[in-house]
């Protein structure tokens, strides 16, 4: 397919659709927005995602002419591409995407330029192989090595300029710490920092850009330059390879697998590293810092919560990330999103597109540093190919964020600038990023102990414990004997998340974390409800609430999350709550009574003095209720109750462990999708290796095979092999870190499943679970 052809067979599209006339002529079926497609564009350069807003809304896989490429813009059909590498090869990720001219491929001749394939553009079987073996720098154990390097040199870089009320982040620190953290990373010797960076956006525009024929030689000699000056540095680092870097150790890897590291393919990586640790980074930096200026209100949480850091860092790499696309090539005839796609046909995938598509993302154009799914972004790529510096990358952003929020809070946007990007279909950054403070109000002015904190750092995706928001109690009243009812409101101001029967927060009290089941209005987005049990053996969370808690203390708070969501399409619902197990079923009896369904509830508890929420229970339920005191001798007799199964019947409970397992053993002839239940504690068990086994767990969508040692859980398997994979509780109980699983028996010790989805056995808890047999498969 050449630039500027169409791929469509013009003459059966004739034959077959003959047009008024008769003639069997027929246009082509490019529409406008398609053919007016332009990469190269201002519209495209400033905001690839906004460009693409009608592509995602009306012709989500698209041809463009001027290109010679298919697009391919939403999120699920950009993740199926990367996820078959196989049918969509990587090969073209690194061709010229403007054809070269004759002086300009002279020009690089005259350096013996010899780039070949790398991990970005490499088909298997000789990928994953060398992916393999070069992995292990790129593990969170090893990268921690690079913190206080990272850490010291943005200090430096903030020294020179943080009283001078005026600097241009990109050129006083953005561009220069990336490049050092990438050599120091590569086991790269300094060198000069100017001609580096010509030479790495040299290589951008040789790659993804549209050069003129003229400028095309000067690119050429920058890029000839860089080959020569790669190889140079290659040639020293061979003759001893015994330090610290990637180049060190992919020498050192070479000795041992020749066949796999080659001598060409370390001079292409020595290159192709420099641009691919520095670059992407730098930019992602830029555009992070420029997004949450822009956003003030957001910049101003994260300088008050610096907690936020991490979670606010995946949110800029989701809307305004700095690779804004890739390339593919199609080896068999195929479909994308429903359309086919012929073999051979070139891909241009908008990851940058799909981050911002509201099939995925809620709200996606927003700026929401809480976002409870953002790092599903394809910023990284996914699959096989997913960059493996991208943990350096979170790394570098993480520190630069706290150390400008920590010393330049006031720190603003130069007003009336004009943002300018390097012309190219793939990488996007400010070109330059003025920013201006006054240097008097510098805290650190005032209070020089700032400069001595700082954040622990998470190396990898964040904890969904990072995403939380503050909220302030606004009253705690008595809800029962050793129950009070906590009210909560937003601290800003703004409006708390939406949620649904059965959903529940987690509290941060103190140095613990704790989660409770909110058992108010979900209508009421103004204040959440609690109720909490002071329980004598209480590991700390409930002393907390019923001694330290006052009106108007402020508590961190994430969620709500919900994993124990009503079936609306029940026909009668049986509710069952024991003791404080009554906050999330009073929420699901209120819903089915006031959508006008059938239900009963069944309240247990030691005595009616005890039983929390009682009055409105009776206000609001007293004809469908049902209560049952040992102390007044009414015990629920849960076997008589559930005696006969009923169709269309589902039961919901929430109470101690003897009551559902109780529950359990009375359904055991009921449907096995019937009973729904909440725990309040968690069964998972210390592991001990004397009684564990190791297994392999292959991860499918990445090539890789990992081993769980006996005394390790599945996500730190995961984890140590640089595989992202969110985590909250990882006891089991919040259901955050759930992986899918294609094959392979699992041993579930959560409580988050039901019993038709453990039967299923297509999904597990990697907090806790593990495999029953010596392998597991997942779709990761």
């Amino acid at each position: 397919m050449s630039t500027g052809s169409c791929p469509i067979d013009h003459a059966a599209l004739g034959a077959a659709a003959p047009d008024s006339e008769g003639t069997g002529a027929a246009s082509c079926p490019v529409s406008a927005n398609a053919a007016a497609f332009d990469p190269f564009g201002d519209a495209y350069q400033a905001d690839p995602p906004a460009s693409l807003r009608w592509s995602r809304d009306e012709e989500p896989v698209f041809y463009s002419p001027s290109l010679g490429y298919w697009v391919v813009t939403r999120y699920d059909d950009v993740k199926a591409v990367f996820r078959d590498n196989i049918t969509f090869s990587p090969s073209i990720a690194l061709e010229k995407i403007t054809p070269v001219s004759e002086e300009a491929t002279a020009t690089l001749a005259k350096y013996d330029y010899g780039m070949n394939r790398t991990l970005v553009n490499e088909d298997e079987p000789e990928h994953m192989p060398r992916r393999r073996v070069l992995m292990e720098p790129f593990t969170p154990e090893q990268l921690a090595h690079h913190e206080p390097m990272v850490r010291r040199l943005t200090r430096e870089y903030v020294d020179r300029f943080v009283d001078s009320g005026k600097a241009d982040l990109v050129d006083e620190m953005l561009w220069e710490v990336p490049l050092t953290v990438a050599l120091h990373f590569l086991g790269v010797p300094e060198e000069d920092m100017a001609t580096l960076r010509k030479f790495s956006i040299a290589h951008t525009v040789n790659t993804w850009g549209r050069p003129s024929p003229e400028e095309q030689v000067t690119v050429a000699e920058n890029v000839g330059k860089f080959w020569q000056y790669a190889g140079t540095v290659l040639d020293k680092l061979r003759k001893d390879p015994s330090g610290h870097g990637w180049m060190p150790f992919s020498i050192r890897a070479q000795r041992e697998h020749p066949d796999i590291i080659t001598d060409s393919y370390l001079h292409s990586i020595m290159m192709a590293g420099i641009v691919a640790a520095h670059e992407t980074t730098a930019n992602a930096a830029a555009n992070a810092i420029k997004l949450l200026l822009e956003n003030r209100s957001v910049w101003e949480e994260i300088c008050a919560d610096p907690g936020l850091i991490p979670n606010a860092v995946e949110e800029c790499l989701r809307h305004s990330g700095s690779v804004a696309a890739w390339r593919r090539l199609v080896t068999k005839d195929t479909t994308v999103g429903g359309v086919p796609i012929p073999k051979g046909a070139k891909l241009l995938i908008v990851n940058s597109s799909a981050n911002r598509d509201e099939r995925h993302f809620d709200n996606a154009d927003d700026v929401d540093i809480r976002r409870d799914n953002a790092t599903d972004h394809l910023t990284f790529g996914y699959g096989s190919h997913q960059c493996m510096g991208k943990n350096l990358a979170r790394m570098e952003l993480q520190v630069f964020l706290e150390e400008l929020t920590r010393r330049l809070p006031h720190m603003e946007l130069v007003p009336d600038q004009k943002f300018t990007y390097v012309p190219n279909t793939s990488f996007r950054g400010p070109e330059h990023l003025w920013v201006q403070w006054d240097p008097s109000a510098n805290p650190e002015r005032t209070d020089p102990s700032i400069l001595a904190t700082r954040l622990q750092l998470r190396i990898g995706e964040p904890s969904k414990r990072a995403i939380s928001r503050p909220v302030t109690v606004r009253s705690i009243e008595r809800a029962a004997d050793d129950v009070v009812e906590v009210t909560l409101e937003s601290a800003t101001g703004a409006p708390l998340p939406a949620w649904s029967p059965g959903a529940h927060i987690d509290l941060e009290l103190g140095e613990l974390s704790r989660q409770y089941s909110l058992c108010g209005d979900p209508d009421d987005r103004a204040t959440y409800r609690i109720a909490v049990l002071r329980d004598p053996d209480s590991r700390g969370g409930s002393a907390y609430v019923h001694e330290e808690l006052r009106p108007g203390s402020t508590l961190a708070m994430r969620g709500p999350r919900n994993h124990f969501r009503l079936d609306p399409s029940a026909r009668h619902y049986v509710f069952v709550a024991g003791g404080i197990g009554i906050t999330p079923i009073v929420a699901m009896a209120d819903r089915v009574k006031a959508a006008g369904g059938s239900y009963e509830l069944h309240y247990c508890g030691r005595s009616t003095t005890a039983m929390a929420l009682l009055d409105r229970v009776r206000r609001d339920h007293g004809d469908r209720l049902h209560l049952h005191s040992t102390a007044d001798g009414t015990r629920l007799d849960v076997a008589a109750l559930l005696a006969e199964p009923a169709e269309g019947t589902q039961i919901y409970a929430c109470g101690p462990e003897r009551l559902l397992t109780a529950l359990a053993d009375a359904t055991a002839h009921w449907p096995d999708d019937a009973l729904h239940v909440e725990h309040f504690t968690t069964t998972q068990r210390v592991l001990d290796p004397s009684v564990e086994h190791g297994f392999d767990v292959e991860l499918a969508d990445s090539g890789l095979t990992v081993h769980v040692g006996a005394d390790q859980t599945v996500l730190a398997a995961l984890r140590a092999a640089n595989i992202d994979i969110p985590s909250d509780c990882e006891e089991g109980l919040c259901g955050t870190c759930e992986a899918p699983v294609l094959d392979g028996e699992v041993d579930h010790r959560d409580v988050v499943l039901t019993k038709p989805e453990r039967a299923a056995n297509t999904k597990m808890m990697t907090c806790c679970s593990r495999a029953c047999g010596s392998k597991l498969t997942l779709a990761l």
